[in-house]
């Protein structure tokens, strides 16, 4: 299933412009809830928000293309404490809109009970594959979220995602919801697409949305899921992977990786048509 099957159920939605969805529901500090669904099963759910949802419209498009690279430390500080659920967990990444052209230096940190907080600075998107540019601005919100790792270790590119996102806000409880369709991972020079799926995420201050209460009433409970280390665990069967275990053996042991034909990370960042 592609974003323009699910076209139909997304025409019906009111639209929300960008300014609109930032402002009603910014959450940069929030709580998210994953979920993974089948594909044949969006239509309906959308059908299910008509009444109170709004898809987020950009010059006539509803559906955008991302690119996120995931950035790590020479012993993947970063994934490590993710797979032994450390209190204080990070991940830094340069998020690229490949419709837009747009790109940000985005650090998030994982607190207490679930809550994530996202710092994003705007980026040039030739830079999409280095946090050279912006290494100053990634360890001062490290330091300051006492998240490590020390300033002046390594952070090297490892891991790639694509997918297209749809974007809904729920203005009654100014949460919001994204949709991502054709997840692709690729690392180290293999590559991954989990066929049949679709990640639905929740985002709110705290309380369930009504999109969660529709999914626990259809029998789909959250789901132990991160692109960035739950794809690199299944692109790297030597990493520890308790935390994913269930999730990689229920969805992810169909998806076998495959040899990439591309160059998986560009190593000369002033190559900007790299990125973009």
């Amino acid at each position: 299933m592609t974003a323009a099957s699910i076209g139909p159920a997304l025409a019906r939605l009111a639209p929300v412009g960008l300014a609109d969805l930032v402002e009603r529901a910014a959450l940069q500090t929030r709580v998210d809830r994953k979920y993974l669904v089948a594909e044949d099963a969006l239509p309906r759910l959308l059908e299910r928000l008509t009444p109170y949802a709004r898809v987020l419209e950009i010059d006539g498009e509803r559906a955008f293309r991302y690119r996120s690279v995931y950035f790590d430390t020479p012993e993947l500080t970063s994934y490590h404490r993710t797979a032994y659920r450390r209190r204080r967990r990070f991940k830094v990444r340069t998020r690229t809109y490949l419709d837009s052209a747009e790109c940000w230096l985005e650090v998030k940190v994982s607190g207490a009970r679930g809550s994530v907080t996202k710092h994003r600075l705007p980026y040039h998107p030739g830079d999409c594959d280095t946090v050279r540019p912006g290494r100053g601005f990634v360890d001062e919100t490290l330091a300051r979220e006492s998240a490590g790792p020390v300033a002046g270790i390594s952070l090297d590119p490892v891991l790639i995602t694509e997918y297209r996102r749809v974007t809904l806000l729920l203005p009654d409880t100014a949460s919001r919801i994204t949709i991502d369709t054709g997840l692709a991972w690729r690392a180290a020079g293999s590559a991954l697409r989990l066929p049949g799926l679709v990640v639905v995420e929740t985002k709110s201050t705290s309380a369930a949305t009504p999109v969660d209460r529709l999914l626990w009433r259809a029998g789909t409970r959250p789901a132990r899921i991160s692109k960035y280390a739950t794809g690199l665990a299944a692109l790297r069967p030597d990493l520890p992977a308790v935390p994913w275990r269930r999730t990689l053996r229920r969805h992810f042991r169909d998806a076998a990786p495959a040899a990439d034909p591309a160059p998986v990370i560009s190593q000369h960042p002033e190559q900007e048509a790299s990125c973009v």
